[in-house]
């Protein structure tokens, strides 16, 4: 497979769907919920933690199971993350017909894109991925670079940065 190409995407105002409601979708609802105010997951059962982030309205929870055909045309990103691999695959086909980027976390070879370790401050987001074949590893550095950025001082320098009219080197 060839190596996947970092990209961050404004998610503020794209639909994203989650299928869903175990321990695997807990955690990327988590970590896609800073930056995505519209994000919705399906699942019968969900965890705790993903009751809790609906109580408290920072996502929609529709207590459903997949149903062929729904998903809308206006969704932008899929995350599959049921526990049965065959609707797990049956999400991605119908997302891949209508043109939506989909993750499934059973299956690598399904996903348009792989889920990042993220750790973030601020304005800093740093995403880490081993290309699908470790995640042990990404895990590690993620931890390694979180502790970095979030406990070991860091103190908010892209503010500081634009604060100084300093671009980047890409120029923005």
């Amino acid at each position: 497979m060839a190596k996947r190409f970092p990209i961050f995407l404004d998610l503020a105002d794209r639909e994203i769907h989650v299928y869903g409601g175990g321990r695997i979708a807990s955690r990327r609802v988590e970590t896609l919920l800073p930056f995505s105010p519209r994000l919705t997951v399906h699942a019968p059962r969900v965890t705790a933690q993903l009751q809790k982030a609906a109580l408290e309205g920072r996502l929609s929870l529709q207590r459903e199971r997949y149903e062929a055909g729904s998903i809308g045309l206006e969704t932008f990103l899929v995350l599959a993350a049921t526990d049965d691999p065959a609707v797990n695959e049956t999400i991605c086909e119908e997302c891949r017909r209508k043109g939506i980027l989909v993750n499934a976390c059973s299956d690598q070879s399904l996903c348009d894109f792989h889920f990042p370790g993220i750790a973030s401050k601020g304005d800093l987001v740093i995403g880490v991925n081993a290309g699908g074949q470790d995640h042990h590893l990404a895990k590690r550095w993620t931890d390694r670079i979180r502790k970095e950025v979030e406990e070991d001082g860091f103190d908010d320098q892209t503010k500081t940065a634009s604060d100084n009219g300093e671009a980047s080197e890409d120029g923005t």
